[in-house]
């Protein structure tokens, strides 16, 4: 399925991307406008466009959504700290994904929200038919939201359900993610050397992992009963408990302070969930706070760093106050430039030079053009107050109001500084309305081309997804010529030179299982196949070895580095004889069609291996010299020639030594140190009628030890360059 989710960056999301991708499906992310450059899990696409974008249908048609998951109350993109802007932001931006979805009836939309539309103290478990109880802006957003998304899917028929998370929690990655009280009661203990706890406060917490299953469930699942659940884990705790935990796993002394009251019980109801989906919570809540607490001590600067209560007086009180000075700044300009304009003013009466000259006139003018209306008004008073402070130099009061002229004066200063004001402030806001109007077009026109690229990329993909299923056949028919050979060891490394072309990687390693514990690696094409070493107890991978063991491809989901990103084994009569190992792989290649194709080429590989195999041992007498397990010259120099190829192509490392022998001891030799070599060594006649062993794996360090043991029972050897 084509999976989009809706989300700003957050240890929620990268993990449903996760999921998702492990499962097969194409995830698509739409970021939002805060995170959007944020580092992500890697995606099929990823559009960095705010939700109020106005090519939200553009989007959902490229990415043709079979499902569309709203982080909702866990959208990193909004700050849930009571302020009521941002609240209008959520629902308008939901409002905007909830129209275009319905213009897109094909996807089914899944909305989450949390327990915090419920507060107070209930008796038994919260069921969903519970009427909204909680406190808060974000409890009303939220409950405001699935009211919303419940008109939406009564009046306009979408596929749209609504999953309530109880008292989430996780693994914070970083500052946004705290927004648990497992987080807060952590932080408190490592920032503030105690823990605040209510004295009766009970819920149950869901922690990410199940979670996520959650979710999953209701995504591949066709219908749903209801359009909304509870999900839930169960496992009631206090937060008296929970402190005395977290104190406890710290190994601190920092102190619990009891807070009276509380919010009491409050217990979302799963029992819903649990009867249609059939599915439980299988993390144990206590192990997940020990994580949490660890990973948190591990990584206290991260969210300690800038933490506001760090930091000092005076930048507190200017990220509280900055917006004021802001506002007070051009009146206080004002009222500096004042100062020489009316000591001009003074200056220029009864000045013969000066007479025509109004100083005032031009204060008002300039502040008329430099900021608009505002200022034109407030300076034309300022200079009103200074005209009539001059003018009791030489008149009474009485004079001066009683005067024609200083009204026409008057007039003449608030008229200028008005009209110019106006118009100047009329330029601006038609300069503002053009560049708004050209950053939006400006905008379109990268959202359209950003949708083009994408469209292009997703193209791409299908058209070489498409090429590589018609090409099928060939392929097979490829792979069957390039294995059609006479020896097992050619065939394996034949095999290994596939494997990298049709997977795209050049970490590829095949291993043949020496006995029921061990196997040894036959060929590697890069170091990076050889990380696992030359041998390996595979039963003790444990899930490795349980895929294997059901004929099944291993897909390492966890991303586990200890492992292979993907294994399948060889087998012969049901049991396991090879072990193909991949690394290095591109996620495109993680998906369900790829492990078929690696089975079907690894169907291929067992057959040619048996076919050899078979053919081997009808030469068996003609291959070894009579009652010894020593090579004859022409199978063993085709032996060596195939390893030597292998050498130069960089899928094997070999030491080819000479024993130092006359050849009516070689039998001498064979009784002696055949069973000192290892089932992958070989002892054979070379063309100059020589005694040679054949290392395989092996390096000129590690052959040291087999010179030794040869020495030790008196014979002498040499490494063939």
């Amino acid at each position: 399925m084509n999976i989009l989710l809706t989300g700003g960056s957050s240890s929620l999301i990268d993990s449903m991307i996760l999921k998702l991708r492990k499962e097969g499906h194409r995830v698509f992310i739409l970021t939002g406008d805060k995170y959007k450059h944020n580092k992500y899990e890697k995606v099929f696409e990823k559009y960095e466009f705010p939700y109020d974008s106005e090519n939200l249908n553009e989007i959902l048609e490229s990415v043709n959504p079979d499902v569309t998951i709203l982080m909702g109350a866990f959208d990193t993109n909004y700050y849930w700290n009571g302020e009521e802007r941002e609240n209008v932001r959520f629902v308008s931006h939901l409002v905007n994904i909830l129209v275009a979805h319905s213009m897109f009836q094909k996807a089914r939309l899944i909305f989450l929200s949390s327990d915090e539309i419920y507060s107070g103290n209930y008796a038994h478990d919260i069921e969903e038919d519970e009427k909204f109880s909680g406190s808060g802006l974000k409890a009303e957003c939220l409950s405001q939201a699935e009211e919303m998304c419940r008109n939406f899917s009564e009046n306009r028929g979408m596929d749209l359900i609504v999953l309530r998370l109880d008292h989430f929690y996780g693994i914070p990655k970083g500052k946004k993610d705290l927004n648990h009280i497992v987080d807060r009661m952590c932080l408190e203990c490592l920032r503030d050397g105690y823990i605040k706890a209510g004295t009766d406060h009970e819920f149950s917490m869901l922690y990410e992992k199940d979670a996520v299953e959650y979710i999953y469930q209701v995504v591949k699942r066709k219908k749903h009963e209801h359009f909304l659940y509870h999900l839930s884990s169960s496992d009631v705790v206090s937060e008296l408990e929970l402190a005395a935990m977290i104190q406890d796993e710290m190994k601190s002394e920092a102190n619990i302070i009891t807070v009276p009251g509380g919010d009491g019980r409050c217990v979302l109801s799963g029992s819903r969930f649990e009867r249609e989906y059939g599915v439980h919570a299988f993390c144990d809540w206590k192990k997940a706070v020990k994580d949490i607490v660890s990973y948190m001590q591990r990584h206290k600067g991260v969210f300690l760093k800038d933490d506001e209560l760090k930091k000092p007086w005076w930048k507190r009180l200017w990220e509280k106050w900055k917006w004021l000075l802001h506002v007070l700044f051009p009146f206080m300009e004002n009222l500096a430039c004042f100062i020489p304009f009316f000591m001009l003013n003074n200056r220029t009466v009864g000045s013969e030079y000066f007479a025509n000259l109004d100083p005032f006139l031009l204060y008002v003018l300039l502040f008329a053009i430099v900021y608009g209306q505002q200022q034109a008004t407030f300076s034309a008073m300022c200079a009103v107050a200074g005209y009539l402070f001059r003018q009791m130099y030489t008149r009474s009061g009485f004079e001066v109001l009683m005067d024609y002229n200083t009204y026409v004066w008057i007039a003449q200063l608030f008229i200028l500084g008005l009209v110019v004001g106006y118009m100047r402030d009329q330029i601006r806001t038609m300069r503002m309305e053009s560049q708004e109007l050209e950053d939006h077009l400006s905008r379109q026109i990268t959202d359209i081309r950003d949708i083009n690229e994408s469209n292009i990329r997703v193209k791409k993909v299908m058209e070489q997804q498409l090429i590589d299923q018609r090409d099928g056949i060939g392929k097979i028919y490829s792979i069957t010529k390039a294995l059609d050979q006479r020896m097992p060891d050619e065939v394996m490394f034949y095999a290994v030179e596939i494997l990298t072309e049709l997977m795209g990687t050049r970490d590829v390693a095949l291993y043949n299982v020496v006995n029921g514990d061990y196997a040894r690696i036959f060929s590697a094409a890069s170091p990076k196949a050889r990380s696992l070493g030359n041998s390996i107890r595979y039963r003790e991978m444990t899930e490795i070895y349980e895929e294997l063991a059901e004929e099944k491809v291993y897909i390492n989901k966890t991303m586990d580095e200890r492992y292979p990103l993907m294994a399948r084994a060889i087998y012969q009569e049901g049991s396991i004889q090879m072990i193909i190992m991949l690394w290095g792989l591109s996620w495109e290649k993680m998906t369900l069609g790829q492990a078929n194709f690696l089975t079907v080429v690894s169907y291929l590989i067992q057959n040619a291996v048996l076919s050899s195999q078979r053919y081997m041992q009808a030469l068996e007498e003609k291959r070894y010299s009579q009652d010894s397990r020593i090579l004859e010259k022409e199978a063993f120099v085709s032996l060596v020639q195939a390893y030597k190829s292998a050498e130069e192509r960089n899928l094997v490392e070999c030491i080819l030594l000479h024993i130092e022998v006359p050849a009516e001891n070689y039998r001498d030799v064979d009784a002696a140190m055949t069973k000192r070599l290892r089932g992958s060594d070989y002892m054979g006649i070379m063309t100059d009628g020589g005694l040679y062993v054949l290392l395989a794996n092996t390096t000129k360090e590690s052959a040291v030890p087999v010179q030794a043991r040869f020495k030790e029972n008196g014979y002498q050897t040499e490494i063939v360059e």
